[in-house]
């Protein structure tokens, strides 16, 4: 029986042993590296897209239902009285309630003017035409769930481009906005298509280029760089009260951002809020990597980015535990690290917080479209080339996702009805990504999102297998209602798993607004509800159901559940940086 070591198994297919190969092994690597390279071209060619996943899950909708004739006749019959409601919508007054309504959340249709005719018509067999299409790609038996979603994903995408919204001669906003502007929204639509071809090609407009900078109008709380090493700088914010907490407080951003999204403006700034509340806070910023990190481990930024980074801080303030604090991919990151601290009994951390950061990837949302064998072996083979993922490529995967959103809406605004509306700030953040090591993202991809090993134990970590179970710290996880890529949940289910106290929160917005909350913030609420760890936990839709909405910032909430597990705040000084290397934002942050 053959033996596979631990890195042999976690290795890539791609790169894994051949069973029966005549062939020396230095001849093997020469043409499985050819054939990587190939196929990394032809992935640069489709965008890092395989069609193969994308054939498999027709193949196996369309043979399904080729098989159904009964389902056939049930959609032929969906079909006909869809025709007969919207021939009664074509003689529906204004005014009147619409046959077909958009689902939650979409905002396509919600301008007045598609109360008029014809655009209401126009309005309602489109969203029949969306009805009929849910129907058709939703509970066929023998269709594999994941092959069915992605099915209904192409399908919905497609049929979202043909949107009657998309088209000017279909907008009923965009023919008024003509007719009373004589054209001139197409004219100064133009000017912005231009303007925006000159940024892509890295000739940035001058109002967005003065408006947003990092280091002067944003990430500029004042901070000391303290720490840095080969993957990341550590930053020190000095409490700003004259009462200190002892337990400093350590924040794990995700590398697939900056870090400046927690300190993006003085008004809206997670970092500048928190030392206000009296606690030292100690913030990583992980370095942009290029080809030279191609090799950086998933653990490695648990290794020597997490826990290096504690120890620092645990350093530096005479030994008291902790605060983690992790958002996004930093926070799965933190979990691991945390629950590696727990099976060996280090008690370094004070309490566990998690912002929008799965555990369990079993539900990771629409994200999982794109994670199966033959999309991550290409994914691979791309990143084989240069070492990285490029952030272009991460970019398009969410815009592909949120594509009227991020895609559809942005082109009528502001090419067809000439809107220029100021980029914010959250709109220069999202406009400054950063890549991801070839590796780490692989182990990322196929231990996390394919195996979902942390959850059922059987992630390895310094040759012992881990688990959430495992977390010893009190937990506090926020999820967001609107989050698509980390669904809230998919971030509750940490409660199933683990064993530890458990507080959930949910909150309103999507993965980042939800994030950035600050106090008086208008419009923000949340959901405070039981515990969910151990054996209280509750289902989330029940959970949801026990909670209790309340108007404003979850930041408070989190404040009072922070201060029970902290230490009674005293007038001493906070620690001293003892190793100044520069001011923040630092320098890694500033890194292209």
């Amino acid at each position: 029986m053959k033996v596979h070591s631990e890195e042999a198994l976690r290795r890539p297919a791609a790169e894994g042993d051949a069973e029966g190969c005549a062939q020396p092994d230095a001849i093997q690597d020469v043409f499985r590296d050819l054939d990587r390279r190939l196929r990394g071209r032809f992935a640069q060619v489709t965008g890092g897209q395989s069609p193969w996943a994308a054939l498999q899950a027709w193949e196996d909708w369309y043979f399904h239902l080729s098989v159904s004739p009964a389902r056939q006749i049930e959609l032929w019959w969906r079909w006909s009285e869809a025709l007969r409601a919207l021939t009664q919508s074509a003689r529906a007054i204004e005014g009147e309630e619409w046959a077909f309504k958009p689902e939650p959340g979409d905002r396509r249709f919600r301008s007045p003017g598609w109360n008029r005719a014809p655009y209401r018509f126009l309005a309602q067999s489109h969203l029949a035409a969306e009805a009929q299409w849910r129907a058709a790609t939703s509970c066929l038996r023998g269709v594999a769930d994941h092959h069915a979603r992605r099915v209904s994903f192409m399908g919905s995408s497609f049929l979202n481009a043909l949107a009657p919204v998309n088209f000017p001669w279909t907008n009923p906003d965009v023919l008024d906005a003509t007719l009373a502007s004589h054209g001139q929204n197409f004219m100064r639509g133009m000017t912005h298509l231009w303007q925006d071809i000159g940024a892509q090609s890295g000739r940035l407009r001058r109002d967005e280029k003065q408006a947003w900078r990092v280091g002067e109008t944003m990430a500029i709380t004042e901070g000391q760089v303290v720490y840095r090493n080969h993957l990341f700088e550590l930053i020190q914010y000095a409490p700003t009260t004259g009462k200190v907490h002892p337990e400093p407080v350590l924040i794990v951003p995700a590398w697939i951002m900056k870090y400046y999204i927690l300190d993006i403006t003085p008004e809206d700034s997670f970092v500048r809020w928190l030392v206000s509340q009296g606690f030292t806070v100690f913030m990583i910023s992980w370095k942009n990597p290029g080809a030279d990190l191609r090799d950086t481990a998933f653990d490695d930024y648990r290794r020597k980015g997490v826990m290096e980074a504690l120890e620092v801080v645990h350093a530096a303030c005479g030994g008291t535990p902790v605060h983690g604090v992790g958002y996004c991919l930093g926070g799965t990151v933190l979990a691991i690290a945390a629950a590696v601290m727990g099976r060996n009994g280090d008690n370094r951390l004070a309490s566990l917080t998690l912002l929008a950061a799965q555990t369990d990837f079993r539900e990771a949302g629409e994200l999982l479209l794109f994670i199966d064998e033959s999309q991550v072996a290409l994914l691979e083979d791309m990143m084989h080339i240069d070492g990285t993922l490029d952030a272009r490529n991460m970019a398009g995967a969410f815009s592909v996702l949120r594509a009227h959103e991020l895609v559809y809406s942005r082109i009528v605004e502001r090419y067809m009805l000439g809107h220029s509306a100021e980029p914010g700030p959250m709109e220069a953040w999202l406009a400054d990504p950063t890549r991801m090591p070839a590796r780490m993202h692989s182990e990322y991809l196929r231990q996390l999102f394919m195996e979902n090993s942390f959850t059922h134990g059987e992630l390895s970590i310094e040759g012992e297998f881990v688990a959430v179970k495992d977390i010893r710290a009190p937990i506090f996880a926020l999820g967001a209602e609107r989050d698509h890529i980390a669904p809230w949940r998919s971030v509750h289910r940490i409660g199933l798993h683990g064993s530890a106290e458990t507080t959930f929160v949910l909150t309103g917005g999507g993965h980042n607004t939800s994030v950035v909350s600050p106090p008086g913030k208008a419009g923000a609420y949340y959901y405070a509800g039981p515990a969910i760890g151990g054996t209280t936990y509750l289902e989330p839709d029940a959970w949801l159901a026990r909670a209790h909405r309340k108007e404003g910032s979850w930041w408070p909430e989190w404040l009072g559940w922070l201060n029970t597990k902290s230490s009674t705040a005293s007038p001493v000084k906070p620690p001293v940086p003892g190793h100044v290397l520069g001011p923040a934002p630092g320098t890694y942050v500033l890194e292209t």
